[in-house]
Order: structure tokens, then C-alpha cells, then sequence
């Protein structure tokens, strides 16, 4: 029975790798579907994103493919290509991102596994059972961050949490965990940082003068708000908008960008170069 996967590889970059990967594929029937591949000429590495369908599916490749990368010192990944990433989402108050999430979710434009969604408030608990999804509520103090931390790390590690989505989740990780979670865990935030930083960033922006607002996506890191971006994008603000027309305007560019950074995240399209990311669309 075939079965479609996504390969990727990041490897130190030399003649013949294409190849390597291509006639391996080949030598056991596998079809090329879709291919993108990068050469970075500053760090030195080859990226390449596959898809193929390949008779008898993962099992087929894997262990020839541990290999070759064996040989060519390579990263790889090699996932079905059906199959939903198993995410869990964390949430405060803001509604807008969790919302977006769940409703391309439940309309098959994001292929992801909602595993569950953890908040350290209960306001957003109904919204969560609206969709069907178990709310998990872990409050977080100063005192008990820990304590709070540990748990959420046990409903990681129980649910087979494959991506962690912090969709407007306004608490910082512990270096610990940012490192458990490194190249797996996504956050978004408004674009203006490092300026208008602190409480009511909007009406920062509005007292300034801000023509252009926007929203970014990026792996989480110990450096708060300073991880690899995955995606960015802005809209335009007038003079005679106010601050709660410049927060409607940020919160729809949130819902976009941090809803293609999950999508791009989950079919397996980002791979991390240093603090850069490769997108491949």
C-alpha cells in the first residue's frame, strides 16, 4: 500500500546530496510529488523538503534513510503525510488566536490534532467546550511557577504533544522549559517591539503616530520575544483611528500569522538555520 511522506533534511551542504536523497526514494519505487530545496551559502547548509509517495510507506525508508544521513551527517525528519500534529494550544484571556485556531481547525484548514488547551485563567473555557476541546486549567502565581511548569510538562509528555501553540498565552517559560520545547513551541505578538513595550502597547503606537502595525510568529527561546520568526506581516493604521481600532486591526493580523506559522509549522515546511528560519511554501 503507498503511502504519502514528507521528507526533510538539513545537512552540511557538498555535490551528490540531492542525489543521495532522490535515487534513494527511486530505489524503492517512491514518486517525487513536490520538491524545494535551499543552499545557504553563509552557514554552509543544504535544506530540502520532499514529498513523495512512496509503496509501503515509512517503514520502507526509514532505516535506509538513518543510512545515508549517517553517512552525509545529516538532520532529517520523515512524517506521514495525513497525519495531524498533536498540538496543544495555551491561552490567558485574549480570545481572537484560539478562537481563529479552532475554527480552521474544525474546517480542515489546519491539520492539526487539538490535544488539548491549557490556561492559566478560566476565562476561556467556554469558548474551548464550544469546540468540543478539554480545558485545562493550571493557574500560575510567582510562587507556584514551578509547581505549574511541571504540571504542564506532564500533560506534554502524556498527550504525545507534538507542537505547542502559546496563542496570546501572556506568562514567561522558564529557560527549562523553552529548551524542552525548543524548535516546537510557536508564539505571537504584536511587531513593535522593542519599542512600546509593557502595558497598552496600542495606545503607545496611537499616541506616537504609528502608520503600521503588525503581528509576528516565532519559535520560543530563553530570549523573551527574540526567537527564530517564522512569519511577520502588517497593516496599515490611519490618523483618525483610535486605540481600540488600532487593537481590532492588530488582533485580526495576529489570527493570520500565527494560523500560517501553525499551518507551515505542521506540514513540516520550517527548519530552523541558526536563528533564521527556511520556509518552504
Amino acid at each position: 500500500m503507498n503511502e504519502n511522506l514528507i521528507l526533510t533534511v538539513k545537512c552540511p551542504d557538498k555535490p551528490g546530496i540531492t542525489y543521495a536523497i532522490t535515487g534513494l526514494l527511486a530505489s524503492v519505487g517512491g514518486n517525487i510529488l513536490e520538491s524545494q530545496q535551499f543552499n545557504d551559502r553563509e552557514s554552509g547548509y543544504f535544506f530540502v523538503r520532499i514529498e513523495a509517495e512512496v509503496p509501503g510507506g515509512l517503514s520502507t525508508v526509514e532505516n535506509a534513510f538513518a543510512v545515508l544521513a549517517r553517512i552525509h551527517g545529516m538532520e532529517y525528519d520523515i512524517s506521514q503525510s495525513d497525519k495531524p500534529m498533536r498540538t496543544l494550544i495555551m491561552v490567558t484571556k485574549d480570545s481572537h488566536c484560539l478562537s481563529d485556531l479552532l475554527s480552521k481547525q474544525r474546517e480542515g484548514r489546519l491539520p492539526i490534532e487539538v490535544a488539548g488547551i491549557v490556561g492559566n485563567h478560566e476565562t476561556l473555557r467556554p469558548l474551548a467546550e464550544f469546540y468540543g476541546k478539554e480545558f485545562i486549567h493550571i493557574p500560575i502565581t510567582a510562587d507556584t511557577k514551578a509547581e505549574s511548569e511541571a504540571e504542564l510538562w506532564k500533560v506534554i509528555q502524556e498527550r504525545d504533544v507534538e507542537l505547542v501553540v502559546l496563542a496570546r498565552y501572556m506568562q514567561i517559560l522558564s529557560e527549562d522549559l523553552c529548551q524542552k520545547l525548543a524548535g516546537n513551541a510557536i508564539n505571537i505578538h504584536h511587531s513593535f517591539l522593542p519599542s512600546f513595550k509593557g502595558a497598552r502597547p496600542y495606545q503607545q503606537a496611537h499616541m506616537r503616530g504609528v502608520k503600521l502595525i503588525g503581528a509576528t510568529a516565532h519559535y520560543v527561546t530563553a530570549d523573551l520575544d527574540e526567537g527564530p520568526i517564522i512569519e511577520q506581516d502588517v497593516v496599515r493604521v490611519a490618523h483618525d483611528e483610535d486605540e481600540l481600532e488600532l487593537m481590532s486591526k492588530g488582533a485580526e493580523v495576529e489570527r493570520q500569522v500565527l494560523s500560517r506559522a501553525v499551518r507551515w509549522h505542521a506540514e513540516h515546511r520550517v527548519m530552523m538555520n541558526g536563528e533564521r528560519t527556511v520556509i518552504f511554501n
